[in-house]
Parts: C-alpha cells; structure tokens; sequence
C-alpha cells in the first residue's frame, strides 16, 4: 500500500526523471496493486466473520438445548440446523433479491436467484454469504421463545417465510444501499450498524408474536395465573452457548465494517465492554431481587450487552457502551420478569428480552450516544426521532405479520403438538429418537 510519505518521494522522482514514461507508469501501477490488496483483505476479512457469525448457529442451538428440558434437545438441534438450511437456499432465491436489489419504493426488485451479481471472483458473492448468515440469525431467534411445543412442519414454514419475506422486506428499508437498493428508513438517516434492530429486533418482536398463538407450555402457569418455573436441563451447555455467541459477535460487529482496516480492533472493544457490562449489570440486579447470583439471568445479560451495542458498536465511546450494555443488562431480568408475570407469554430461553427489547434499546441508544448525531453529544432529538421511528416500524411489521403467519399455520398445517407429544417430549413424538438414550422416561422403542 502506498504510503503519504511514499508517494511524495515516487512524485518526487518523476519530476527528477522529466516524465519519463517508465517512471510515469509507475505510480498507477503501484495504486491498482494497493487497491487490488485492500479488496483482497476486505474479502477475506469478511468471509472469516461470516464464518464466525455462522459458528453462532452452534452457540443459539447450545442456549436453547441447555435452558429447556432434555426430552427436546434433538428437536432443538434440528431446528437450529434446518432454519439456516432451509434459510439460506430461500435467502439465495428471493430473499437476498427483496433485500438488496434496485428498489421499487418498498423492496428490491432484481438479484432473485443472485441473478446478475457478478463473476465468480466478485466482490458481491462475499457480500451475500455475509448477508445469508445474518438471515439465519433472524430465523434463529425465534426458535427460542417457541420451544418444547412447536410442531417441525410448521417450524420449517415460518423458518422459510422469515428468511424468503419478512426479514428481507425490513432489511431493505434500512440496509438495500449496501448494494442496489435504497430503503426509505436509510434515506431518513436511520442507524443501525450491525442490526439491534434489523436483525435482532425482528428476530425477537417475530418470537413474541409465535409465543403468544402457542400458548404456555403445559405446567407453566399454575390454577391461580402465578408462573412455575420449568427448569433446563444442562445450564453448562447454556453457557457454552453464550461463550460461543459472545466469540462470534466478533465476527458479527467488527465484521460488518466488511473493510479490513483499524476500526475493526475499535468495534470489538465497544461490542466486548458492552457484553461484560450486561452480564455484570444482570447478575447485580437479579441478586438483589432473587437474594441469589442467578446463573441464567447473567448469561442472558451478557447477550442483552451484546444486542443492545450492536446497533451504535461503530459509532459510540467505549464509556458509553458501558452504559449501553448496563442498561441492557438491567432490562434483561426486568422484563424477563414482566413478560413471564405479567403479559403471561411463555418464553422458555428469554428471547424476547434479549433480542426484542434489547434490540430495541440498542437502536435508541444510537440516537443518544451517537458521538456524531447523538442528543448527549450535541445532536439534537432528530436523530432519536428517526432511531424511534425505525423501532417502531419494526414491531409494526415482525409482529403484525408474525401474527398472521403463525395464525395461518396453526389452521393449515398446524403448529403445536399435542398434549401427549409434548408430555414425552419433542424428540420422540417428532422425530423418534432420544438425545440421551435411556434416560427418558418414554421410550422410543
């Protein structure tokens, strides 16, 4: 790469040299060779933190399978393969095209079956594995909140319609300038760097809404409405679920930059603080309240810190993603307890919390500590105002038709098992094995 000082020494010998045209040719040959190299890092950067937001797949199964019961755990672990499966062949057919193609107004119109976007060796092609990972993240979430009664058929339809429609419509309304689109919410100046919102809020409102056309799980809720507790079965396998997120939110942050240069170190230290001020912040609060250090409510504030600065990660001090996390960390319990007592809405794994409510917060925060736009940095209301109305326009969205989606499935082709499945347990009922082969009480011979 050419340096300032470099390149004042290469004009430099030019002027010695008369223009001499061996001399002159040099210059634009040593910049097409630099340009060449930081594409070239930009590729494999990006690539390594698609393939590390990928390893997150592993850390959402592990989460689930450890915070719900052990006669799930094989359908948790199909979910959670067959969402990015069936979620990346829909996000490659239409998915990818609504998201980033030349925009009509309200999607993309063009790129469906990645139709035009290039030879082998483009660009583009690293931009789409990037994008399909963050899809599937989408999907994902809200296998969580709807677990331990949802029929596979119909978790596969709604994983399909998240990744081929719903995720992708949003998506381009914030992100289609990426590539050739151009979304309204964008164009109003709305922030959301690596998706508080676009990714996790719409993962999580989408929960909220298939929590709710579930039902609670069979015992949740005692004759007098008061919330029982139903226990996971390996909180371990919990928590190396959420180390693994934690390690691959470093690919899912710094690498939305998609740039290999100095911010990615910057963006990592912003994602890591806000993350370790969560969990901090959640473990404080539910002892206080519980009168115990509560293990669960501490690895899901560690989570909430990581949603909450994923929107500002690029654009905030470290200082303020202290606070961000902090403030992610204490809304963790709080509406994890609000949810659960209050709304009634059985979420086994706190999904909504994390992803919904952390996101929207996340995406708020940006409108507060923006060091550019931010309204405790000088900026003004306006950039809160735009940060409200793109959280708000998600809800509106993920929910209303989540709620449609759900509803059409539960009378189509049905979306919760029966009570007798869901006494012996998801993986015999759908699909005749047992994760731990004679532990169970049912067998599945």
């Amino acid at each position: 790469m050419i340096t300032g000082k470099r390149f004042a020494v290469t004009l430099l010998l030019l002027a010695m040299l008369g223009g001499h045209a061996s001399a002159q040719e040099a210059v634009p040959a040593e910049i097409a060779a630099a340009e060449q190299l930081q594409i070239n890092l930009n590729t494999v950067w990006t690539c390594i933190a698609a393939f590390l937001v990928f390893f997150m797949q592993a850390g959402f199964a592990m989460v689930e399978a450890g915070f719900t019961r052990a006669k799930n755990a094989v359908n948790i672990l199909m979910k959670n393969l067959l969402d990015f499966a069936v979620g990346s062949i829909a996000f490659f057919l239409i998915g990818f095209g609504l998201m980033f193609g030349v925009s009509n107004g309200f999607c993309g119109t063009t790129l469906f079956a990645c139709a035009g976007l290039g030879s082998g060796a483009d660009w583009n092609w690293t931009f789409l594995i990037f994008q399909t990972v963050f899809a599937a993240t989408a999907a994902t979430i809200v296998s969580g909140a709807m677990a331990e009664r949802t029929k596979f058929a119909g978790y596969l339809a709604y994983s399909a319609i998240v990744s081929l429609f719903i995720y992708p419509i949003f998506g381009s309304w914030a992100w289609g300038g990426l590539l050739d689109g151009g979304g309204w919410l964008e164009n109003l100046g709305f922030l959301d760097f690596a998706g508080s919102t676009v990714v996790h809020s719409i993962g999580g409102w989408l929960a909220l809404a298939g929590a709710i056309v579930l039902g609670p799980r069979i015992g949740k809720y005692g004759p007098d409405g008061k919330p029982k507790a139903i226990l996971g079965h390996n909180l371990p396998l919990a928590a190396l679920g959420v180390f693994i997120l934690w390690f691959g939110w470093f690919g899912f942050n710094p690498g939305s930059t998609t740039t290999g240069n100095g911010s990615i170190g910057y963006i990592a230290v912003t994602t890591n603080l806000a993350a370790a001020a969560g969990a901090v912040m959640a473990l404080l609060v539910s002892w206080i309240i519980m009168k115990k250090p509560d293990t669960s409510m501490a690895l899901n504030g560690a989570l909430g810190g990581l949603v909450s600065i994923t929107a500002s990660c690029n654009g905030v001090s470290p200082v303020a993603a202290i606070v961000i996390g902090s403030v992610g960390g204490v809304l963790i319990v709080l509406s994890v307890f609000f949810i659960d007592s209050v709304l009634k809405v059985d979420d086994p794994v706190g999904a909504i919390s994390v992803h919904g409510v952390c996101g929207l917060w996340g995406t708020l925060a940006c409108g507060l500590f923006n060091l550019e736009s931010g309204l405790f940095y000088g900026g003004g209301l306006k950039q809160l105002a735009v940060q409200a109305l793109g959280a708000g326009a998600a809800f509106v969205w993920a929910f209303g038709l989540g709620l449609l989606v759900f509803l059409a499935i539960s009378k189509t082709i049905g979306l919760r098992v029966s009570p007798e499945e869901e006494l012996k347990g998801l993986d015999i009922g759908e699909h005749g094995m047992e994760a731990y082969s004679g532990f169970q009480i049912f067998s599945i011979m």
